[in-house]
């Protein structure tokens, strides 16, 4: 045991402000960032009082915001985003549809698996805010629950994020506090920093476990159905969702004996009344996302018809069109980060009003295939080609959102859809990844993470994966001051000696025990705290203490901070977690859902990572 330390007017000013930031983190009185910036201010200003020994000084005050953690987590947040404006993700979905089938069995740990392996070299929460839509996609192609796909595909990122340290904020956050905590401790007992791959054995035995979970034990604990919807098959989807035309996107390829043989589309809508809507064509090796009207068809041109399915199944028996079933070529007709569904009214000072739709050729010179026109006292589902406009006409539009965009533009149509347009950049995607790739190959170099990552966001931005106005927005400025302002806090606790005294008085209430054991308590105590406050605020807290412990019981103190910095991602419990806050609602989940799935959870990464930490690092 160390010897005894006196309480100082210093420690115990430190000691209010650890108190009041998790009264203020636990109780949610104030915002995250806000609590942390009023912590930091009031550190601040209490160093400047006449008579108390400073706790910190300006520069320490303010180095989080120069920190290599925070400079790290703005390189993330940036590479996350150039990758995300590639349309990698709506790739991903495509690839897990044609690799998993329809079955939760196997789609359910693939698309697990590889989210896990994005946490791995992004932010968690990026990584859930990208697989949202993925997961969303496939549930609605396969008819599979969201709960039963969301869970899953959240916890493993979580989990996934312990394999690198750059994967969550605790794991970039820890180089950073051990440098910190190397100034208290004699040069015998300095600690290296952690490289990239270090706790690579930690994540892939925990994402390995959380997989074998949902596997083995998913079918009895995670939810029967989505709460908010009844999904008994794949035709409800967003297009009935949204605008009440049910039907699902089928692709058909038309054979030599068809009638429709040498017809252009309009002459196949007009002659032949039961025909689906047709969305997409490709013939020559060309998609065409609406296809004009004038395109004609061909043998084995292929077609994308959105109806009932038995109605399609119907239409193609009858003139003899194959259905291949599954969209292959059409894969961005129901990609909802491509295209979708809007409203486009027709105002009154329109120069169109009065004009047939035949003459306007909305699909050629808008990119807008017309799927219904909703009209005071009727709705017009079929004839479009001699519809004659008219003022306050509603057009239920099929477009993609960059051509529904550039609708918002033009004076003779209101856009009365909120556009979800993005500008996907696909040609960029391999700089994309060459620049990310790049970025994790210097680190490796050069060992300094903060520089490696900053010069692949760099790297983006002169290659055009992402402007610099992009960049700046895909920085959370939340997430950069909550975890600047409690940097200080962090070295307070360290440096007044407040972190010694809590490690005192631990030790005299647990006693004399073996190393395992207080790294038991260690990690059970950051799982606590990291449910009732940020991850990052407990790590920042916990890991000065941590060392402080390891030094007096004579344990390895960078063994002990890691349990710190691991332990903190162990927030399944209950959806305090971001990935877990995020995915909750669109998941229809529960506190309690939260509770049966992850109690089991928790305990098996606390199992795993403390076996995984002792006996293979």
């Amino acid at each position: 045991m160390i010897d005894t330390v006196v309480l100082t007017a210093e420690m115990a000013i430190v000691l209010f402000l650890l108190a009041a930031t998790v009264y203020l983190f636990a109780f949610s009185v104030v915002r995250v960032d806000v609590a942390a910036l009023i912590i930091m201010v009031t550190l601040g200003l209490v160093s400047q009082v006449p008579g108390l020994d400073p706790i910190l000084d300006l520069s320490e005050l303010f180095s989080g915001f120069s920190s290599n953690a925070v400079i790290s987590i703005i390189g993330v947040m940036i590479i996350g985003k150039g990758l995300d404006k590639t349309g990698l993700m709506g790739k991903l979905a495509q690839l897990i549809l044609q690799i998993g089938g329809k079955e939760e069995r196997r789609i359910s740990p693939l698309m697990s698996g590889i989210a896990a392996l994005a946490s791995s070299f992004m932010q968690n929460i990026g990584v859930a805010a990208l697989f949202l839509p993925v997961v969303s996609r496939v549930s609605t192609r396969t008819g599979i629950p969201m709960s039963r796909l969301l869970m899953p595909v959240g916890f493993c990122i979580i989990l996934g994020g312990t394999a690198t340290m750059i994967g969550s904020s605790p794991l970039i956050l820890l180089n950073d506090l051990l440098l910190s905590s190397n100034r208290q401790l004699p040069a015998d007992q300095q600690m290296a920093a952690f490289g990239l791959f270090s706790v690579l054995p930690i994540g892939i035995a925990l994402s390995i476990t959380g997989l074998l979970y949902f596997v083995l034990a998913g079918r009895f604990v995670l939810p029967k159905d989505d709460p908010d919807t009844n999904r008994t098959s794949r035709t409800d989807d967003y297009f009935k969702s949204l605008y009440g035309i049910s039907g699902e996107l089928l692709e058909t390829q038309v054979t030599v004996d068809s009638p429709m043989v040498g017809l252009s589309i309009h002459q196949i809508e007009e002659t032949y009344k039961n025909t689906p809507f047709i969305l997409a064509l490709y013939s020559g090796d060309v998609v065409k996302i609406p296809p004009d009207r004038e395109e004609t068809v061909w043998v084995n041109t292929r077609l994308g018809l959105l109806g009932d399915q038995q109605e399609v199944e119907a239409f193609c028996k009858e003139y003899h069109w194959t259905l291949r079933g599954e969209p292959d070529r059409f894969a961005k007709v129901l990609n909802q980060q491509y295209s979708g569904i809007g409203e486009v009214v027709i105002p009154p000072a329109s120069t169109l009003v009065g004009m047939a739709i035949g003459d306007i050729k909305p699909r050629r010179n808008f990119g807008a295939n017309i799927l219904q026109i909703y009209r005071a006292d009727h709705v017009i589902k079929t004839g479009f080609r001699d519809t004659v406009l008219q003022a306050g006409d509603t057009l239920v539009v099929h477009s993609s959102w960059k051509d529904l965009n550039k609708l918002k533009s033009n004076r003779d149509v209101v856009v009365a859809t909120d556009v979800k347009y993005e500008d996907i950049r696909t040609n960029k995607l391999r700089p994309a990844i060459f620049f990310f790739v790049l970025s994790l190959a210097l680190f490796l170099v050069t060992n300094t993470l903060s520089i490696s990552l900053l010069a692949g966001a760099l790297g983006m931005i002169l290659s055009g994966v992402l402007t610099i106005d992009e960049a700046y927005d895909a920085v959370s400025l939340q997430t950069v001051f909550l975890l600047a302002c409690l940097i200080p806090l962090g070295i307070a606790v360290d440096h007044s000696g407040a972190a010694i005294w809590i490690a005192n008085h631990l030790l005299s209430v647990i006693g004399d025990v073996p190393i395992w054991v207080m790294q038991t308590v260690i990690a059970g105590l950051a799982t606590f705290f990291t449910l009732v406050m940020s991850n990052i605020g407990a790590t920042v807290l916990l890991v000065p203490l941590a060392v402080n412990i390891a030094v007096t019981i004579g344990a390895d103190p960078a063994m002990f901070a890691l349990t710190v910095a691991i332990s903190t991602s162990n927030a399944f419990l209950i959806p305090t977690n971001q990935v877990n806050a995020l995915i909750m609602g669109p998941g229809g989940y529960s506190v309690a859902d939260f509770m049966r799935v992850g109690g089991m959870m928790t305990v098996l990464y606390l199992v795993v990572s403390l076996l995984v930490m002792n006996f293979f690092m």
